[in-house]
């Protein structure tokens, strides 16, 4: 009995030894936004980009307000408002006929300064719209489609698709960019953060760029959980190996995927993404898989979002992603699990109750996961104090892969954007 614990901690020291520092020392090497200069006007080819929103009226002004004042000079937004029963669709409208040409957005519901009453809309409602009555969505901001931001309306879900993923096809098949960047609605961008992305994707010659962003956490129990995620993210998916065109490592980020659209036409589109939940990582995925040059960097403040308001949203909210991100597979969810609590509690516990190698193997592990921890810490600008909550994070993290898997089981499926989704499909969807 001695030998195996001997030989367990053993092997969750030399995991870190040399999967944990191979990984941070990577990370130490993906490109930065910050260190990248703007392109100049002439370098700056055409980008579209997209956004699907629904019952985001609450977030979305002040996402709004960044992508007026960004600093690009071929930029075209499409933005989609899926079905809301709220104020997003007249809050799009609004935007489309103030924010783009006054340089800045209020979030004022009868057009600000500009004089124009848009407070009688109803939601999603629109007239002088361009209808597609076969797949329920219509173009509005009428003679303003030729302008730089346009707004798609679905009305219905077709068969065969998840809420997301058909929003963003449907803005891609109106788009003109010779880039595409994906987002979210409540992202929130620098300037100039889309002048120094293109700077990273020409020197590196890339077909795909996703960024890490800020999160904006607030609370001690936030921090916590999405400090100790950004960690786990890193660890499972080892970002800088995504340019390396030999290996099968893949990220994509929902806040930020620039991707040129001969590109994104060679990986199938959002088609091939219809009924996938975790949609963002698995174009990252069908990037790699079509030969393509990908990579990850770091945006810190130029691209900044607020995750989930407080821990008891941010474990709902994730409810129907962890369990997907297994590809709804109950050993991975096992594996997963037991990995986590072995890697990053069990060092813990052995450091304090266990003697002679174990205690020294112990100790390795956890100066290794606590330098790390402090290595994300300051990357997402949080005092490094809280990688001492690192085996507490674990734990909520087991915790939350968990119920995924246990309230997607239950119901049989997920519910996303307002409608439910058999697990029989989810899984025929899977990527």
């Amino acid at each position: 009995m001695h030998l195996l614990v001997l030989l367990l901690f053993g092997f969750i020291a030399f995991f870190w030894v040399f999967h944990g520092l191979r990984v941070a020392w990577g990370l130490l090497r993906l490109p930065w936004l910050k260190e990248f200069a703007p392109l100049a006007d002439t370098d700056c080819p055409r980008i579209t980009l997209i956004f699907a929103a629904r019952d985001e009226e609450e977030k979305l002004p002040a996402a709004l307000a960044t992508l007026a004042a960004i600093d690009y000079p071929h930029l075209e937004i499409i933005a989609v408002d899926d079905r809301s029963g709220d104020a997003t669709g007249r809050i799009l409208e609004e935007f489309a006929l103030t924010g783009l040409k006054t340089g800045h957005y209020n979030g004022l519901g009868d057009g600000g300064d500009m004089g124009i009453g848009l407070a009688g809309l109803k939601p999603g409602a629109y007239t002088g719209a361009d209808t597609n009555a076969d797949t329920g969505a219509y173009i509005g901001g009428g003679e303003r489609r030729a302008g730089r931001f346009r707004v798609v309306h679905v009305r219905e879900l077709p068969a065969g698709w998840l809420g997301k993923p058909h929003a963003l096809q449907k803005a891609y098949e109106s788009s003109t960019g010779e880039w595409l960047l994906f987002t979210d609605a409540d992202v929130r961008f620098a300037p100039d953060a889309l002048r120094r992305a293109m700077a990273v994707v020409r020197s590196k010659k890339l077909d795909h760029l996703t960024l890490f962003g800020d999160v904006e956490m607030v609370g001690f129990w936030e921090t916590v959980v999405v400090t100790f995620f950004g960690l786990a993210f890193h660890i499972a998916s080892d970002p800088y190996r995504v340019s390396n065109p030999h290996s099968r490592a893949y990220v994509g980020i929902g806040a930020f995927q620039l991707i040129s659209r001969s590109a994104y036409e060679a990986c199938g589109t959002h088609r091939r993404l219809a009924m996938e939940v975790v949609d963002d990582m698995k174009l990252g995925k069908l990037v790699k898989q079509a030969g393509l040059r990908s990579s990850v960097g770091v945006a810190q403040e130029a691209v900044l979002v607020r995750w989930h308001a407080g821990v008891g949203n941010l474990i709902r909210g994730v409810t129907k992603n962890f369990f997907a991100a297994l590809d709804y597979n109950l050993t991975f969810v096992v594996a997963a699990i037991c990995g986590m609590l072995l890697t990053n509690v069990a060092p813990f516990v052995g450091l304090v109750f266990g003697h002679g190698w174990v205690r020294i193997f112990s100790g390795v592990a956890v100066v290794i996961a606590l330098g790390f921890h402090v290595g994300v810490d300051l990357v997402m600008r949080v005092s490094p104090f809280y990688a001492l909550t690192h085996p507490l994070g674990a734990v909520l993290f087991s915790y939350m892969l968990l119920r995924s898997t246990v309230v997607t089981l239950w119901q049989g499926g997920v519910t996303w954007r307002g409608t439910f989704y058999p697990l029989k499909e989810l899984r025929r969807g899977v990527v």
